[in-house]
């Protein structure tokens, strides 16, 4: 089975600052999304940025889905996550994009607090089955798994579930292969997952999960570096690695519609 490659264009941490690679505003954004396709990422992962500041305004959100899919036919997946007040995240799904970001748990992260209410975040979910948008179930320690199945005993979720598990943050689980290879033998049968490891485990662990045979993702949110102390000068320099990474070993990057079609995706919210 083909992986489906996912680009994370922005992030809810680094700036222009930190890399001039970064995208500051939603045609930034597009514009990144665009290379980003092209290098092989069927999936988009956006974190809202406008003039350079992270942002839930819905207005934004509707903005950047528009100029992305005017740009390429990739796959618009929106984060819930951030900062900001929840009330204020949740919103961010009604700007209709194919997939968004869902976070079964609240957990320390660094010196922040990455707050996701039970009762709040029951709600969100209700509120994407409704629009049809695609949960991305985001998984930062093991815990977080038979949460994300009660969700799914809860109707909350549908299957196949599309997981993916954080590796290598401060606060959540290890970029460990053990701890990757525990978390995918927890997943109900057919469920699609993917690797997202952070700053250097980014492409060992992100190499393992596509020779376990899953999918993974990577990008500017992930890591700033191409190779060691290197920058990367784009979002699809990094996409064109890991792509290289795949094919070596003999993997294509999945299509767009075969991502609708495995993961079942609402076609009218794709392109």
């Amino acid at each position: 089975m083909n992986p489906i490659i996912t680009a994370s264009l922005t992030g809810p941490a680094a700036l222009s600052k930190d890399t001039p690679a970064m995208p500051r505003t939603p045609e930034e954004i597009a514009e990144a999304a665009k290379d980003a396709y092209e290098a092989g990422a069927a999936v988009l992962h956006i974190h809202l940025r406008d003039n350079d500041n992270f942002t839930a305004d819905l207005e934004i959100a509707k903005r950047t889905v528009d100029a992305v899919r005017e740009k390429c036919g990739g796959i618009v997946q929106l984060s819930t996550g951030g900062g900001m007040p929840y009330e204020e995240r949740m919103k961010i799904v009604e700007a209709k994009p194919a997939m968004a970001t869902l976070n079964p748990a609240s957990m320390t992260m660094g010196d922040h607090e990455f707050l996701n209410p039970p009762l709040m975040m029951y709600k969100l979910a209700e509120r994407m089955l409704e629009l049809g948008v695609k949960p991305e179930i985001e998984i930062y320690d093991t815990g977080h798994i038979p949460l994300m199945l009660n969700l799914l005993k809860k109707g909350l979720v549908t299957e196949p579930l599309q997981v993916s598990f954080v590796m290598g943050t401060h606060g959540g689980m290890k970029a460990d292969p053990m701890l990757l290879s525990y978390c995918v033998r927890e997943l109900p049968e057919n469920t699609s997952w993917q690797v997202i490891a952070i700053s250097k485990a980014n492409l060992p662990l992100t190499t393992i999960g596509l020779a376990m045979g899953g999918n993974a993702r990577v990008g500017l949110e992930d890591t700033l570096y191409i190779r060691p102390k290197e920058l990367a000068t784009s979002n699809a320099q990094l996409v064109e690695q890991l792509v290289g990474v795949a094919k070596s070993m003999n993997l294509q990057p999945a299509t767009v519609q075969e991502v609708i079609d495995r993961l079942k995706l609402s076609p009218e919210l794709v392109g």
